[in-house]
């Protein structure tokens, strides 16, 4: 009857945390109740795909072997934002209409304008990631003509990259 607010302190029992609540005291015999609880937990970005929690009801006046005991699986779902942002140094290149592509050259000059393409993947959270994977395709042939002359692939913040067979073909 009513609602009341239950007063709970968390406690750490044989490795495991426990938050004990107290119902009442002293409960009449046979009262029923219901409990709703909302709990907050942090640190779960490798709890895997569930938490489980053990419940269980204890009386400490008349101590019984069948206390009642439920367990509950609730399923963890991480949460956060990915955004990509990237652009081109120069922004705009053209070409002079006098340039050729000299094949089998080691000059950089002879395969085209120095262009810079920088990419930043973000996290706006709110949970971290791990284990993210980017793709990106670059058309660097047209047709049978190089479109774009792929030099280098260059990381920063720890990230691992599996490099495309066409990167500096030419060695230069």
């Amino acid at each position: 009857q009513g609602q009341e607010k239950l007063s709970c302190n968390p406690k750490k029992e044989n490795g495991t945390h426990v938050v004990l609540c107290e119902l009442g005291n002293p409960m009449k015999a046979g009262a029923q109740i219901t409990v709703d609880m909302e709990l907050s937990v942090s640190g779960l970005e490798d709890m895997g795909d569930a938490i489980t929690f053990h419940l269980q009801l204890r009386s400490k006046n008349s101590p019984s072997p069948s206390n009642a005991s439920v367990t509950v699986t609730v399923p963890v779902e991480a949460e956060a934002e990915m955004e990509l942002r990237g652009n081109s140094l120069p922004a705009t290149t053209v070409l002079p209409t006098s340039w050729h592509w000299v094949e089998g050259s080691q000059r950089l000059e002879d395969h085209g304008i120095k262009v810079e393409h920088v990419y930043e993947l973000h996290n706006k959270g709110p949970g971290t990631v791990s284990g993210v994977t980017l793709s990106l395709a670059i058309p660097h042939l047209l047709g049978d003509h190089v479109l774009l002359y792929l030099l280098e692939l260059g990381t920063e913040g720890g990230m691992n990259c599996s490099h495309h067979p066409a990167l500096n073909p030419a060695q230069v």
